[in-house]
């Protein structure tokens, strides 16, 4: 036997057949642009995709990287005649270094998965002191190891690999409609 439910609850039910509830998109899209969406179906999906894995690898690899670079300041700091001021000098510039990566990563993800214009930018204006910290690991350093020297030019190649996507996707978002 089936049980019998009040009038109120089959009032309500009846009321959410005739009125589904709406879709609910993500906060990153704009009004008009969700509605062309839902409207039409035709509004071209903008974000890179190879950016984004890009920037996804980026961080696994930068994370290695600050690993391997903290390691290697250990390394150098017992094995050789490494003045004490550079060795610290050294640190806090990767500490710095991991900061703005971080915020660079976060930037450019954001901006390239909510087709932010602003947001990419920002990660690209992010990048020019990025790589002047990459050259310095690469280049500068009082002591620079050949893995060193390796990592901070792989990462160099991650950077202009980067620039040039980010460039491009932030011409395709100026280029769109979206109001």
């Amino acid at each position: 036997m089936a049980p019998v439910q009040s009038p109120e609850a089959m009032l309500k039910i009846e009321e959410e057949i005739e009125h589904p509830p709406t879709l609910q998109l993500p906060s990153c899209f704009h009004r008009n642009q969700a509605d062309s969406i839902m409207a039409t179906g035709s509004q071209s999906v903008l974000s890179s995709t190879p950016l984004q894995v890009l920037l996804y690898l980026n961080s696994w690899y930068f994370a290695a990287f600050s690993l391997a670079e903290i390691l290697m300041f250990i390394y150098k700091g017992i094995l050789l005649p490494y003045p004490a001021d550079n060795l610290v000098l050294d640190v806090v510039l990767l500490l710095l270094f991991l900061a703005l990566e971080t915020l660079r990563i976060f930037y450019g993800w954001k901006g390239n998965l909510c087709e932010r214009a602003l947001s990419s930018a920002v990660s690209l204006f992010i990048l020019f002191p990025c790589t002047a910290l990459a050259v310095y690991y690469l280049l500068l350093q009082t002591f620079v190891l050949r893995l060193e020297f390796l990592l901070s030019a792989v990462l160099l190649c991650f950077y202009g690999l980067e620039f040039l996507l980010g460039v491009i996707s932030i011409s395709a978002y100026s280029r769109s409609k979206v109001y």
